[in-house]
This record gives structure tokens, sequence and C-alpha cells, in this order.
């Protein structure tokens, strides 16, 4: 029984010497809890939505009134025209358009009836959804109010319309997030074990006094990785056009180019991981904990960025695939040029520059 005590005694003091295991011992629960209550949620909250109204009158007013103090809606823009509320849905600006009659007032009085139609981005069928059920919802409630009040026979009836995607199929929204998670998994993790592997077998130090450079070491562990990482970008491409029906409406040598940058930044994290780990099963923890699960709940794949309290939306801005997926669904479902995406491309070469400086400068730091 002492021999027992003393190797659990041994084992308990090479846990607690090793931060990396602690670190993922008692940060991952910790994590996991925090970022699944917070982000898992199906309630939307400060969806930016544009309002166009030509009739500007009370009964108009009181319905965005009702709208914006629900807490589901807030006000981006009060559009001059339909070109004006087409070009927020392509600039990612709003998330709904709520178009009111002219005259909304003499025809809710006079002919008992008037249409609100409220215009919607179902480029994410869920949050389109929710938005549309608050909207009407709100817009009834108003109607039975008046109706208490005036006992007439008033209504207001609404009139959706589904932008980009008017059938409301699941796969536009799967398609483009699964390009996101899968050049993650393939090109950022793969790249930081295979790195890792090469330190912890000792054949990294083999290679770096060879005559070979220490850059054009990690360039021929990286490459195979990016050219694996295209080939799949194109089969999941083709899969999504010819057995799914996913459209690509704009540019697809645009498309291919945003798939190369956004390759480039995940290789780049692979090696900034590899970097600050010395095994292969802790790189690869790493890279699921790090990359895979902010992935999957702060890119805006599943869940709604702008419900989530604000700690989980400023960290989402770090993250390349959230910039990645806003590209990707604007050129695939809504056809836009690079004029209404340079922003998102300018962050992630931005992103770009700064993890590979990062991951370079460690590497020869640590292996010099």
């Amino acid at each position: 029984m002492r021999q027992i005590g003393i190797i659990i005694l041994k084992e308990f003091f090479h846990i607690l010497r090793d931060r990396r295991t602690l670190l993922i011992l008692f940060g991952l629960p910790v994590v996991q809890i925090l970022v699944f209550g917070f982000a898992i949620t199906n309630e939307i909250k400060d969806a930016r939505i544009a309002i166009l109204d030509p009739s500007r009158d009370q009964i108009s007013r009181e319905v965005q009134q009702r709208l914006l103090s629900s807490g589901y809606f807030v006000l981006e823009e009060t559009a001059a025209d339909m070109d004006a509320v087409l070009r927020a849905f392509r600039e990612d600006r709003i998330k709904m358009a709520v178009i009111f009659p002219s005259a909304m007032q003499k025809r809710f009085y006079h002919d008992d009836k008037v249409q609100i139609q409220f215009i919607a981005d179902a480029a994410e069928p869920n949050t389109a959804t929710t938005l549309v059920n608050y909207a009407t919802a709100i817009v009834n409630d108003y109607q039975m109010d008046k109706l208490r009040m005036d006992d007439l026979p008033l209504e207001i009836h609404t009139e959706v319309k589904m932008l980009y995607n008017p059938r409301m199929q699941s796969v536009y929204m799967f398609v483009p997030g699964l390009i996101v998670v899968i050049l993650t998994l393939i090109c950022a993790m793969m790249t930081s074990i295979a790195l890792t592997r090469e330190k912890e077998l000792g054949t990294m130090e083999v290679l770096l006094v060879s005559p070979v450079r220490p850059f054009l070491v990690i360039l021929g562990k990286v490459v195979p990785y990016f050219v694996l990482g295209m080939i799949i970008t194109v089969m999941v491409l083709l899969l999504g056009r010819f057995v799914f029906g996913m459209p690509v409406r704009g540019s697809l040598a645009l498309l291919m180019a945003e798939c190369v940058l956004f390759v480039l930044n995940a290789l780049a994290l692979g090696i900034f991981i590899s970097t600050r780990t010395d095994s292969q099963m802790v790189a690869m923890m790493f890279s699921l904990i790090g990359l895979m699960m902010p992935v999957l709940l702060l890119s805006g794949f599943i869940f709604p960025i702008e419900s989530m309290p604000w700690p989980l939306q400023w960290l989402s801005h770090i993250l390349p695939g959230k910039w990645f997926l806003i590209i990707i669904k604007d050129i695939m479902l809504k056809g836009v040029g690079f004029s209404y995406i340079w922003k998102e491309t300018l962050i992630l070469i931005v992103m770009l520059l700064v993890i590979l400086a990062a991951g370079v400068r460690n590497f020869k730091i640590r292996l010099a």
C-alpha cells in the first residue's frame, strides 16, 4: 500500500507541475459552461432593422414604437426607398426591414385593413423566421389593442418576404458554416499536430541543423495541408452545388481567393499552436478548445452573435472564422463583389500577418 501511495502522490505532483494539463482539466469545464450557457439560445435580441415609412402618420409611428421598444429590434436605418433597404441588406447592416404602406392611417380607418411587409435576410433561416415571428406577434398585439379601444373591425395584414433564400433551405446556412469548420479542422489542427510531432520525436532539431532554412522547413510541412484544404473546399462547394442546389451568385474567382486567404489564416494558427505545445495530444486539445469550439459557437454559424453578452461578442471579433463566414455568405448567397467585403478581407489579412509573425517568432525562440 505504501508503494501505491507513493505512485499516486508522484502522479499528483506530475499533474500539478504541468500547467497545460491543469489548464485543460480545470479551464475546459469552466469555459464550456460559460460559453454554452450564454451562447446557446434561440432568443434574439437587438436585431438591426431598417424601416421604410412613406406615410409617417400616427399609426405607423405607433407600430414602430412597439417594435423598437420590445427589446428584439434596434433601428439601424430609416430608409428613403427600396434601393436603400436592399443596399443595407447587401452590406450586412440589417437583418430585417419593415415596409409600411403610404397613407397608412387613412387606409386603416377607411379601408378597414392595411398591409405591412417584413423582409428578412434568410441567409440565416432560423434567425429570419424568429425575427418575422417576433414582429408579427407585436403587430398582432397592437391590432388587438386598437380593436379594444376603437371597437371597429380593423385589420393589419403582414406580408413576409425571405431575401436570398426564399425556400428557407437550411443547407444555405450549413454549407458555408461547414466550409469554415472543415478548413479550421484540417488546416489548423493537422498543421499544429504535424509540427508538434516533429518536436516530440526529436526530428525537428535534425531538420533545423540541416542546410535547409527554418522557413523552408515550416513551408514544407505546411504546403500539403494547404493543398488538402483547397481540395476539400472545392469538394464541399461541388457537393453543395450539385447535390443540395447551393447557389454561388457571386464571382467564383473571388470566392476561391477568399478561401485561400482563410486557409492561410488557419495554417498560421496551426503554426502558432505548435510553438506553444510540446506534445501532439496537447496540440490537439488546444486546437479543439481554442479553435473548434469558438468557430462552432461564436462565429455566427449556429447561434446569432447579436444575442450573446458583449464579452462573447467582443471575443467573436478576433476569430478569423467569423469574418470568413460573412464573406462566403455574401459571395455565395448575395452575389456581392469585393467592394462590399473589402473590410472583412482586410481584417483577415491583418490577422494573417499578426498570427504568422507571432508563430514564426516563437518557433525560432523555442528551437534556437
